[in-house]
Formats: C-alpha cells, sequence, structure tokens
C-alpha cells in the first residue's frame, strides 16, 4: 500500500511540474511584449498633439476673441475636457489611449475620460446607483489625494512663512 502512495505521490508531483512548465509557457506566450522605446515615441506624440490642440485653442481665444490669457485657458479647459468626454462617449478615446498610453491619460483630457467612463460603464445600473455612484470611481482618488496633498504642502508652506 505504502508503495502506490508513493509513486501515486511521485507522479502528481511529475504532472504538477509537467503541468507547471505548460502553464509557464502558455503565459509567456500569451504576455504581450512592450519595446519601451517606442512606446516612450507614442505618448509624446499624443501627449504633444493634444498639448498643440490646447495651444491652438489658447491662441485663437486671444487673438480672434480677444479673451484675456485666464480667459482664454478657462476656455481651452472646458473646451478640452468636452472633447475628451465627446471622445470617450463614442469609444474613440479608449483607442486613443490604448494607443498613446500615458501621453493621453496625463493631461487634463485624461481626468476627463477617467470621469466619464464609470459614468457610460455603469449607466445601466441606474441614474443615482449607477452613475451617481460610480462616476469618481477612478477620478475620486486622484482628487482626494490632490487636494490633501495641496493642503499639507499649504500648510507647511504656512509653518515656514512664520518661522523662517
Amino acid at each position: 500500500m505504502k508503495k502506490k502512495e508513493v509513486n501515486l505521490n511521485t507522479n502528481s508531483v511529475n504532472l504538477d511540474k509537467k503541468s507547471a512548465k505548460e502553464y509557464e509557457k502558455y503565459v509567456s506566450s500569451v504576455t504581450p511584449t512592450h519595446n519601451l522605446w517606442l512606446q516612450m515615441a507614442k505618448a509624446f506624440l499624443v501627449g504633444g498633439l493634444i498639448c498643440v490642440l490646447g495651444q491652438f485653442i489658447l491662441n485663437t481665444a486671444m487673438e480672434t476673441y480677444g479673451l484675456s490669457k485666464d480667459d482664454a485657458g478657462s476656455w481651452c479647459s472646458l473646451l478640452l475636457i468636452l472633447l475628451s468626454a465627446l471622445l470617450t462617449g463614442f469609444n474613440i478615446y479608449p483607442c486613443i489611449v490604448k494607443w498613446g498610453g500615458a501621453g493621453a491619460l496625463v493631461p487634463i483630457t485624461g481626468f476627463a475620460n477617467s470621469v466619464v467612463s464609470p459614468a457610460i460603464e455603469f449607466k445601466k445600473e441606474g441614474w443615482v446607483f449607477g452613475v451617481g455612484c460610480k462616476i469618481f470611481t477612478i477620478a475620486g482618488p486622484v482628487i482626494l489625494y490632490g487636494i490633501f496633498t495641496s493642503w499639507v504642502l499649504g500648510f507647511i508652506y504656512w509653518l515656514l512663512k512664520i518661522f523662517v
């Protein structure tokens, strides 16, 4: 009896090693490989294009419509957010993010995308428990830690002004 148990255990160990190797081979075949330099170039291109669009809006608002720099900046931000929300609604911005990576996620347009995406995804659950509860799922922590960090830095600045 004991020999059979030992043989069964040995066989199961061999099967475990074999299946582990097969699984590792499968994982390596399915795992995407990324070219760091290509990803950085794509991010630079997409982020740069977003910045060029923003600069175009800013210049147009100041030169054509005669707005002050502050007002033109506000309009620029609003229009970039609106464009990002519309592109997210038409499922175009996620394609841009997939191709451009951080170049599309970091600017204000990426923040707008992170607010609109959960709202669209959870709309089927209703306006209150879907959109209302889930709209800040991604953007909420960014807002929270952004405000908290600015408060802490402001407090440190205030202390330095008092004691220095």
